[in-house]
């Protein structure tokens, strides 16, 4: 049965919750190196993506069960690397300007659907798609002597999500939703494992506290994801997935001193409009499709 409302108030708390697991990873890549947190979060992540799969499924052979592994496969491992690339981008930029460009890749997911999945893009979309571009732009400021080459870090973290989202996509055609879920967690597992034990380092143990929060905090928030969607249609409730950046700016400046700078802040606002008009274009296209 749905339940909007109730929906709502999850994808609120999930996006809070991510944005305390970003602010978490930033701390934890600050110490120690990058691929070994992310490969510790797999490992508790793995763990939570079998217990579901499997109990969805029926069993773990159910939820393993594809007619397109070597898709599937791709599909895990560049989510594992893309988020190595975003923590590394937390490091680098801060938590505010990262997922200020992040918030683009939706409309990196409407430009390039044409041509990866065959799916028509409208020209007001592609009015949204320029329109988030110049957004974008206005965050990195080039031409005007400020201009970080670490925001590319970033910007290649949206481009490889927008990829992944894609793909999630293409593979549903196929596949079910508990089986791309269980190749996501298990081979995003079994890369960071083969890269990431050369790269161990002793954590203290403080530390180590923090890195079961951030464990808590990545299965809980995917768990309520999962509800939310179960709960409401993702067209209520993915507008409030924004909610993520205010959530960790408030965390950027609270805990990390970061400066919300003007260029952030319109960039941001260019980027969650045209990306909110994108959303609402595929809403009107899925409800009415064009006549023969």
């Amino acid at each position: 049965m749905s339940d909007t409302k109730r929906g709502i108030w999850l994808m609120v708390l999930t996006m809070l919750i991510f944005a305390m697991q970003d602010g978490i990873s930033r701390y934890l890549a600050g110490e120690y190196n990058v691929i070994m947190v992310v490969m510790v979060r797999y490992w508790f992540f793995a763990a939570f993506v079998l217990t579901v799969s499997a109990k969805r499924a029926g069993s773990i052979a159910n939820a393993a069960r594809t007619k397109q592994p070597i898709l599937q496969s791709f599909r895990g491992l560049l989510l594992a690397a893309e988020v190595c690339v975003m923590v590394l981008a937390f490091t680098l930029l801060g938590l505010i300007e990262s997922l200020a460009i992040f918030a683009s890749y939706p409309l990196m997911v409407a430009a390039l659907s044409g041509p990866i999945l065959g799916e028509q893009v409208g020209p007001r979309r592609w009015i949204a798609i320029t329109i988030g571009a110049i957004g974008v732009l206005i965050m990195l400021k080039p031409g005007l002597g400020v201009f970080s080459p670490y925001a590319l870090v970033a910007i290649l973290s949206s481009l490889m999500f927008a990829l992944y989202s894609l793909l999630t996509r293409y593979a549903a055609r196929l596949d079910k939703a508990e089986t791309s879920f269980f190749w996501t967690g298990t081979m995003g597992c079994i890369g960071m494992t083969i890269v990431g034990i050369w790269y161990w380092e002793n954590m203290t143990a403080p530390d180590w506290g923090w890195m079961l929060i951030l464990c808590i905090t990545g299965a809980t928030g995917h768990y309520l994801l999962i509800r939310v969607y179960e709960l409401a249609e993702a067209s209520a409730v993915q507008p409030f997935a924004y909610l993520q950046l205010v959530f960790a700016s408030v965390i950027g400046v609270a805990v990390f001193h970061e400066t919300i700078e003007w260029n952030i802040a319109t960039g941001a606002a260019l980027v969650i409009a045209a990306g909110l008009f994108t959303l609402w274009r595929a809403q009107v296209s899925a409800a009415d499709p064009p006549s023969k």
